[in-house]
């Protein structure tokens, strides 16, 4: 009876251990997709102007994407942000309205931020 038990409970232990292996294999391979992200889109600061706008980019948009946290990936702000120029320069070039597209502020507001004071008095 007790092999048994100490079968079961190596076996519990090796699913443990894999478990823990496995989360921290996805987490490496988020780390490190991430900072070859951040690292392409560091390349990008070096392009002129002109090379920026061939891809759809400005460097406002540069500078939004470097002002997200550390731990989020810029790229997915510059990927929407050149999407969403070329889907308005299709619907221009066809003859129909610019889409506008609602994206989110990155300025806090004062009602979020539970704070009595207007958002003009603390900046």
């Amino acid at each position: 009876m007790t092999t048994i038990s100490q079968t079961r409970a190596a076996s519990q232990l090796a699913q443990a251990i894999n478990t823990i292996a496995g989360s921290l294999v996805v987490r490496a391979r988020q780390f490190a997709l991430l900072v070859k992200n951040r690292r392409d889109a560091t390349m990008l600061a070096g392009l002129d102007d002109r090379m920026l706008a061939d891809i759809g980019l400005t460097r406002g948009d540069l500078r939004d994407a470097y002002s997200e946290p550390v731990w989020s990936d810029p790229t997915a702000i510059l990927v929407s942000r050149a999407h969403e120029r070329r889907v308005n320069r299709r619907r221009v070039s066809i003859g129909l309205a610019e889409k506008v597209f609602d994206s989110p502020s990155i300025v806090p507001t004062a009602h979020a931020q539970g704070l009595g004071t207007p958002v003009s008095a603390r900046y």
